[in-house]
């Protein structure tokens, strides 16, 4: 082992003030988490909105009824969440205004509108206490020795899986609570891909929406296609609470183990990266089975994820912190081309395309 070296080299006064202060950003970023995370508690997006879009900090005192000597302390947290662009403000002083950005809008609460899904329900249960406690263990689970396949550190500090049956009996709060927040979350943008990918549901006649939970994807489908015959697939504590209408076709089962109902085209969006390679390659070769050929019209739709630096190193870091959440708290993780080329190769795929890049997430089209 070489010998330790006793001298290193000091930064110059420049940079040793910037590392500081880069220090203070990375070690108090919790702050701001937790900040946006009290901002959803005590609903200041729902109630700016109320207000009329537009809120002095003595209106949302008295609209959020909070004891009037915590005014200054209230500022203090609007200050750090218009830098963190959670919200907007104008004029100063006294006489501040808070608005809504598009950050915090896609935050409030109890408005019933056309692709309008509140992500409250996400804020609250990715800094829940199970969340941060199963981060905070990361080094203890670096050290252990776990056989594969390796449980994430949630798994192995709390002893149950998440979106698995396991969670209720761990905390049901937290199961009702991350269950509402995925669902919102994988309901974000579904206006968007119909818009930006119209010649993705050209031709198709059926689709079967594997792992669509509640089946709000697979109804904006018919809504946009009334000629698309949807049916969703889940398990059956999701889909028994679906709504009975003849919108959409619900069967009740595992995608790994039950015959995925044959369609023209399979779609899985924002399940595989929730899921190990091992399993995305049992699940992706499930629903190989289900369609036909490319030359018949068939194919996988894939949406997820696609890490890439070029998209800039703000939406980098928002991929790389998906990333990180997965880590953290499944068996999952995000990935970048080769990645994807890799499981669906090995799945017994033999070609793909890239349809269109939606922000962090890509549209993959997969062949037979």
């Amino acid at each position: 082992m070489a010998a330790q070296t006793q001298t290193i080299q000091v930064p110059n006064d420049a940079e040793l003030m910037q590392a500081q202060a880069d220090l203070w950003r990375h070690s108090l970023y919790y702050l701001t988490s937790m900040g946006l995370r009290c901002a959803v508690e005590l609903g200041i997006p729902t109630t700016i909105h109320g207000l009329g879009g537009a809120a002095t900090v003595p209106d949302l005192m008295a609209a959020l009824s909070l004891p009037e000597n915590k005014l200054p302390f209230f500022r203090r947290l609007m200050r750090v969440l218009v830098t963190a662009r959670v919200f907007a403000s104008a004029d100063g002083g006294e006489t501040e205004r808070f608005r809504l950005t598009p950050l915090s809008r896609i935050l409030v609460d109890g408005v019933v509108a056309d692709e309008h899904h509140s992500q409250r329900c996400f804020v609250l249960g990715t800094t829940s206490r199970h969340y941060v406690d199963a981060a905070f263990a990361l080094s203890e689970w670096f050290k252990k020795d776990l056989a594969s396949p390796v449980p994430s550190p949630f798994e192995d500090l709390h002893g149950a899986r998440l979106f698995d049956e396991s969670t209720p009996l761990l905390d049901p709060e937290l199961d009702a609570t991350v269950n509402e927040g995925l669902a919102a979350h994988d309901n974000l943008g579904i206006g968007t891909l119909l818009r930006e990918c119209r010649d993705l549901f050209k031709g198709v006649r059926s689709l079967t929406d594997c792992c669509g939970r509640h089946g709000a994807t697979a109804r904006a489908i018919v809504k946009a296609y009334p000629h698309i015959k949807c049916t969703v697939l889940d398990l059956p504590r999701l889909v028994d609470h679906a709504p009975r209408d003849g919108v959409v076709n619900y069967v009740a089962g595992d995608a790994f183990q039950c015959t995925i109902p044959p369609a023209q085209a399979v779609m899985l969006k924002l399940v595989l990266h929730h899921l190990s390679d091992d399993d995305c390659v049992k699940i992706l070769a499930q629903c190989k089975k289900a369609i036909p050929s490319r030359k018949e019209g068939g194919k996988l739709i894939v949406i997820d994820i696609l890490v890439e630096p070029s998209l800039g190193p703000v939406m980098f870091e928002a991929q790389l912190m998906m990333d990180m959440l997965m880590m953290v708290n499944t068996r999952g993780r995000q990935r970048n081309e080769n990645d994807w080329h890799d499981l669906f190769m090995t799945a017994g795929f033999s070609d793909y395309k890239i349809v269109k890049k939606l922000g962090a997430r890509a549209v993959f089209e997969v062949y037979l």
